[in-house]
């Protein structure tokens, strides 16, 4: 069953050609498939055509005869064909798009990424606007919203799968890391603590690596779109605030297997972190789908007076799996008002019905989607 996806990649094509990234098994070769059905495509997970290639840059003109868009599927495998590609956008006029799990090996090996020629779309797990009526709050959290995942009759066996032949290995034979079991370790420990500021002395003796490689880890879960830093919003009036970023892991499924933790269940702790990090989630995809600036942010005192996330330090967002919204839980969003004007401040939670108090909108999920994939959030 095909998801029609929110991410708009051929009309990108129209005008320019494409890097396309994401973490695997987010839906880059279905959305290929089903919005440019006419495209000729070149598979470098395919070993007779990496081998072609590797030996004949040149066979992408020979194929490609007619003006239609050319794919090349996991570009990083081969980044010195980004050279060929430079010649033909420049001498063919052909549009491209390029998709790969990150920019990360491509950067790092000083490759030629086309000189502004191709503009760079991310691509996400399912939003629940995407699902619709399909979409599972408790299914969500639970085994997240990677397509493959969600369709399975065995989510939590493939999600075993994705995470020790993707998130380990592949990532090794990429050339990000060679000690397999010290990032594992890692892995599992940041996890643990994806939602919260990093501590990375305390996650350096927790996985028995040393701090600078912590640090270094954590910018390949960045550079690899499996993860997001979220850092302090900083531009209040009077208060201090903290000064370390948080990290969220890109999806809930991945976060609860890496955690080794059963079902999440509504009502605990667990299943709060898990519903934050899924509203992040809903807000990074809704920005890259539409192309909406998003500098997102938290606020965190250093009494430990917190807002979830800052959006553009215009819109303060809270989030709650409360049925009952109380003054503790509005606390963070009352006291921001007095670091500068927000055109809204929202609490995200699981309340039936849409009410306001205080100036503060209360926010039922589903009405929060809604609001936000309509383009009235930011």
């Amino acid at each position: 069953m095909y998801i029609q996806r929110k991410l708009d990649v051929s009309s990108v094509l129209e005008h320019k050609s494409c890097f396309l990234f994401g973490p695997r098994q987010c839906g880059k070769s279905s959305l290929i498939r089903e919005t440019i059905p006419d495209a000729y495509i070149f598979d470098l997970l395919n070993s007779d055509t990496f081998s072609r290639l590797a030996r004949n840059a040149g066979y992408i003109e020979e194929v490609c005869r007619e003006n239609r868009p050319i794919v090349i599927d996991e570009i990083q495998k081969m980044p010195s064909l980004l050279d060929e590609v430079h010649r033909l956008i420049e001498s063919r006029g052909f549009k491209f798009l390029l998709t790969g799990s990150s920019a990360r090996k491509l950067r790092r090996g000083g490759v030629n990424l086309l000189g502004g020629r191709a503009r760079v779309r991310n691509i996400h797990p399912f939003s629940a606007s995407e699902l619709g009526d399909r979409f599972d709050l408790d299914r969500a959290m639970n085994y997240g919203l990677l397509p493959g995942i969600w369709f399975s009759d065995e989510p939590e066996e493939d999600l075993a799968g994705y995470v020790s032949l993707y998130l380990q290995q592949e990532i090794m034979q990429e050339g990000a890391t060679r000690n397999l079991p010290a990032f594992s370790r890692f892995l599992e420990i940041a996890a643990l603590s994806s939602g919260d500021q990093i501590n990375y002395q305390s996650i350096s003796s927790d996985a028995q690596i040393p701090r600078s490689t912590v640090q270094e880890y954590f910018k390949i879960l960045n550079d690899t779109l499996l993860a997001r830093e979220v850092p302090v919003w900083r531009k209040g009036q009077s208060r201090k605030t903290v000064e370390t970023s948080k990290f969220y892991l890109f999806d809930t499924g991945v976060t609860r297997r890496l955690q080794r933790r059963k079902e999440l269940v509504r009502g605990t702790p667990e299943y709060g972190d898990a519903f934050e990090s899924w509203i992040l989630h809903e807000i990074s995809a809704y920005a890259d789908a539409c192309r909406r600036d998003a500098e997102i942010a938290y606020w965190r005192t250093r009494t430990k007076i917190e807002v979830d996330f800052v959006i553009n330090g215009e819109t303060a967002i809270e989030v709650k799996t409360t049925r009952n919204a109380d003054k503790e839980d509005l606390k963070g969003l009352r006291a921001i008002a007095d670091e500068g004007r927000f055109a809204r401040r929202l609490l995200v939670c699981d309340e039936p019905t849409e009410r306001e108090t205080d100036e503060i909108g209360i926010l039922p999920w589903r009405v929060f989607i809604d609001q936000l994939w309509s383009g009235r959030i930011f």
